[in-house]
């Protein structure tokens, strides 16, 4: 392991998340606001640290609130969207913004918003991300595509790359 890795791995205190990779919690909210009818009551707003190392990846996951990406240090992550419905994918490139050139290939911030399929992989030897979640994450508003075939298969139908993230 790449020793800038093990050190941010120690000093953010970063333990294995179920999706791949390493997060930490940094903040969560005092506040609480209403999530929706069959939700009740969520913290207003949570944000984590997420490690993704070169060769692990974000498996694709759904969160039932707005989630922003944010670039914090490493190489470029490619994040992936799949919005069943519609059943379009989207790839965004997240890392330092690279304002010379336009349209940006690369930019700073991804929204994926509630209820879209998410997935991630890192382009470069590691990304350290912050992830900012409102109304707050819960885990039992969490849900893996590899427990629901259906949309697994969906988004195995999108091409090689997005169907290896299942």
């Amino acid at each position: 392991m790449n020793p800038r890795i093990r050190t941010l791995i120690d000093s953010l205190k970063l333990q294995p998340h179920p999706e791949g990779g390493y997060y930490g919690e940094i903040f969560r909210s005092e506040k609480t606001v209403g999530a929706d009818q069959e939700r009740g009551e969520r913290k207003a707003l949570t944000t984590i640290y997420f490690l993704l190392e070169a060769g692990q990846h974000s498996r694709w996951h759904r969160v039932l609130s707005d989630e922003v990406w944010s670039h914090l240090e490493g190489g470029p992550l490619e994040i992936f969207r799949f919005d069943a419905a519609s059943t379009k994918l989207t790839v965004s490139t997240l890392g330092p913004y690279a304002h010379e050139i336009e349209p940006a290939p690369i930019v700073p911030v991804v929204i994926v918003p509630a209820g879209v399929w998410q997935a991630a992989r890192p382009l470069g030897e590691y990304t350290l991300v912050g992830c900012t979640v409102g109304p707050g994450f819960e885990f039992q508003d969490f849900s893996m595509a590899a427990d629901h075939p259906e949309v697994a298969e969906a988004i195995q139908k999108q091409g090689e790359q997005a169907a290896k993230l299942v």
